[in-house]
């Protein structure tokens, strides 16, 4: 998994708050505040929706900082309402590469905005034309990432995308106060639910061996003979065991494990 760049340090005055996992006290754009309190998965997945219509945006995406091996954007995705076909497309033209975007989130914990016009001038695969016109189609060319992090070291994004104008300063300061507040919830949350007991079998095993090496899952599929669904089924049976938030993070921590190498 990518090690977090080091963070910058707070000024001395500034004041760390505890919400105690209410979300009641976290005011939105207009005046407006979230609703709380925050124990379930489903709150925090409200909670980021109602914070994207408040600032006028499509969708939202909360994800884990893919390293510089990784090339698909929907295994590191932990939490979104961007369109299903949007990722399949985003994955199988293998557009995360190339993107500027993805390697500034690898080396970078400071917020930027996005336009996927503008960026994707500075790709040098070929793909800008098909990369705008997804985006475009998807109602998600302008918007904001948002680098985040959790009391356990795992690095994060929250992206929000839409068709407004890009965010201003003040904007800016807003999200990146929710985006990491509501991260942290998710994690706390995600670390709390009940661990699946049990060893990973043989063909879980195996998956997550494909998976490391950067295979597909269409091209497991092929090399293990089995169906597109039952490679995932067994990914994903593979990452409520080893508690991982999605398959970037269970590979990493099976390679810890010693249960593949």
């Amino acid at each position: 998994m990518l090690q977090c760049p080091e963070l910058p340090t707070l000024p001395e005055d500034v004041e760390m708050v505890d919400f105690s996992g209410r979300l009641s006290p976290v005011m939105l754009a207009s005046g407006r505040r979230l609703a709380g309190p925050a124990v379930k998965e489903m709150d925090i997945r409200q909670a980021f929706e109602q914070v994207t219509a408040a600032y006028g945006f499509h969708g939202f995406m909360v994800m884990v900082v893919p390293d510089k091996a990784s090339r698909s954007l929907s295994q590191s995705v932990v939490m979104t309402n961007w369109p299903k076909d949007f990722l399949a497309s985003y994955d199988a033209a293998s557009m995360m590469a190339g993107s500027p975007v993805i390697a500034r989130l690898q080396r970078s914990t400071v917020p930027f905005t996005y336009d996927t016009e503008l960026d994707s001038r500075r790709r040098s695969d070929g793909k800008a034309g098909a990369v705008v016109n997804l985006f475009v189609q998807a109602h998600l060319r302008r918007g904001v990432y948002l680098p985040v992090h959790d009391v356990r070291g795992t690095c994060g994004a929250v992206a929000f995308g839409g068709d407004r104008e890009p965010v201003d300063a003040g904007e800016l300061k807003e999200l990146t106060f929710v985006a990491g507040y509501l991260f942290s919830r998710l994690s706390d949350i995600r670390e709390r639910r009940p661990r699946t007991p049990g060893t990973l079998s043989r063909r879980e095993i195996e998956c997550l061996h494909w998976a490391a090496a950067g295979k597909t899952t269409t091209e497991m599929a092929k090399i293990l003979a089995l169906s597109e669904y039952t490679v995932n089924h067994y990914l994903s049976r593979a990452t409520r065991k080893l508690d991982s938030v999605n398959r970037v993070q269970t590979v990493a921590k099976a390679i810890r494990a010693g249960l593949i190498s």
